[in-house]
This record gives C-alpha cells, sequence and structure tokens, in this order.
C-alpha cells in the first residue's frame, strides 16, 4: 500500500491544537478523510478519523452521544455513566473510523501527512495564497459506480 497523494486544509485559529485536516488517497484507488493534525507538546501528530460514541435512550430509544445529558429526541434525563471503558478502565467517547493496525503504517502515515502539512504551511505564506479544497471531485474519476 503506498500514500500517493495527501491533501491538507489548514486550520485558521492559529491559537488551536488542530492544525489542519487532511485527506489521504491510497494507491490512486482509496481516499481516507478527516485526518487531523494536532500540535502536541512533542510536536506535530496525526489524529485517524473517529466518530463519537452513543447509545440509545431507554424510554424512546433515541440515538444520544455518550455525554448527552438529556435524550435528543425526547428530552428526558439520561442515567448517568453509560460510558464504556477501555482494558486500562479509561472511559471511551471515540471509536476509530480508520487506523493503522500497526506501528510502522503509523509512522509512514504521520510521517507523509506532517510533511505535507509543513509544505502547505510554507505555501500559505506566499501571495495569493488559495488554500486547497478536500472535497474537489477528481475529473478523471466517475462520480458513479455501477
Amino acid at each position: 500500500m503506498r500514500i500517493t497523494e495527501v491533501r491538507v486544509r489548514l486550520v485558521t485559529n492559529s491559537e488551536d491544537r488542530l492544525k489542519a485536516f487532511c485527506s489521504m488517497t491510497l494507491d490512486h484507488e482509496f481516499v481516507v478523510r478527516d485526518i487531523k493534525v494536532i500540535k502536541g507538546t512533542d510536536g506535530y501528530f496525526v489524529a485517524m478519523p473517529s466518530r463519537k460514541m452513543s447509545d440509545h435512550c431507554e424510554a424512546c430509544g433515541g440515538k444520544n452521544h455518550l455525554r448527552a445529558r438529556y435524550c435528543n429526541s425526547c428530552g428526558k434525563p439520561l442515567r448517568k455513566n453509560r460510558e464504556r471503558k477501555n482494558p486500562k478502565g479509561e472511559t471511551k467517547l471515540h471509536a476509530d473510523i480508520a487506523h493503522p493496525i500497526n506501528l510502522e503504517c503509523r509512522q509512514r502515515i504521520q510521517k507523509q501527512v506532517v510533511s505535507a502539512y509543513e509544505q502547505e504551511l510554507e505555501r500559505s505564506r506566499q501571495p495569493g495564497y488559495r488554500p486547497m479544497e478536500l472535497d474537489e471531485p477528481d475529473d478523471d474519476v466517475p462520480q458513479l459506480i455501477r
């Protein structure tokens, strides 16, 4: 598997730890969107796409995020401590959508995504800079798969 393209969209609030959203294309065939570049204490790191964990209201069955205090559908109070714990006993509030399964892959992704971020950051300092759009359809890719 090769990373054949990384697109970077810089975040405008420079005070925030979140620095960019990225999309990564694998082998010119598969795209992973919503990869984040975050500034940590030891430099930049990559956070893979995830979703908030949810459960269902006991009264109406409506879907709610685990930190919600009231049901989005019926408005009734939700019971506390609905979160699931991981094997270390930590609260799990997000679930990965896509992620590398070994350290080598994670390091390869992080290296290429952070490099693309740094290049985009440098381009953003040039006169006439226009941010890249992450969701632009490619002209040569069919929009409908049959």
